[in-house]
This record gives C-alpha cells, sequence and structure tokens, in this order.
C-alpha cells in the first residue's frame, strides 16, 4: 500500500463533518488548481457507496471516483473499496495539536507509485488547507 498523511490544527469533528460532507468535498478534493471536483455524493455507512467526480476546468477530461465503505467509525477510520477493487484506510487520530490523517491505497498499475503518491499527498494537502482556513 501507498500511505500519505497531514496533519491538520482543527477539531475532530469539524475534520470528520468535512472529510465526508458532499459540500465539503466538492471544495478541496482534487490534486492541483486547474482540476474541481463539481459533484459528490455520500452515504457514509458500511455498505454505503460514494461517487464524486473530478473534471479539469478546461472540459477537456473528468472521470468519477467511487467505491463502497466497508468500514465506519465515526470520528475514527474509514476503509472502503474503490469501483476498480483497490482497497483504502484511512484513519483519523486525535492528537495535542489537531487531528492527523493517515491514507494507505492500494496502487494501479498505469502510473509509477511516486505519481500516485504525489497526486494523493496533493489531495490531502488541498484538504488540509481548506479545513484550516474555514
Amino acid at each position: 500500500m501507498i500511505t500519505v498523511k497531514a496533519t491538520i490544527k482543527a477539531s475532530i469533528e469539524k475534520v470528520w463533518n468535512f472529510w465526508n460532507s458532499p459540500e465539503h468535498i466538492t471544495k478541496w478534493s482534487f490534486a492541483s488548481p486547474d482540476w474541481h471536483t463539481p459533484y459528490a455524493e455520500n452515504d457514509l455507512r458500511e455498505g454505503g457507496k460514494f461517487k464524486s467526480t473530478m473534471a479539469a476546468k478546461d472540459g477537456s477530461m473528468s472521470f468519477d471516483f467511487e467505491g463502497e465503505y466497508i468500514l465506519v467509525k465515526q470520528n475514527e477510520a474509514i476503509e472502503y473499496i474503490m469501483a476498480d477493487g483497490r482497497k483504502v484506510e484511512i484513519s483519523f487520530n486525535e492528537i495535542p495539536n489537531g487531528v492527523e490523517i493517515i491514507e494507505s491505497f492500494d496502487p494501479e498499475t498505469q502510473n509509477p507509485e511516486e505519481m500516485q503518491r504525489g497526486g494523493w499527498q496533493a489531495i490531502l494537502d488541498n484538504f488540509k488547507n481548506y479545513a484550516e482556513a474555514n
């Protein structure tokens, strides 16, 4: 698995809400400023599904990021299986200065692991910046 992490200076309740609410997901879930997430839905429960559309702002391409939850522990952990069968594990750990998010995912085979790590870390960094600024 590939792992990325960040520490967010905010309460666990705020981090959990901003991570899981579609109205917030659309504001942070993209890897670079020339992309955005115009649509998100989230049924946050074991067996529930999620989907967000990630799109280039110039309209040249888009894709749906989707999957099904296999574990949801409020304010603690989320695990899901992406539509292509890869697994993702996320832990939310309260620490003295905020919340540490550790996200691990099965790599895909089309892109180098460093590129995948960089993209997922960029999205996590966007989340950190968004959560701390709002």
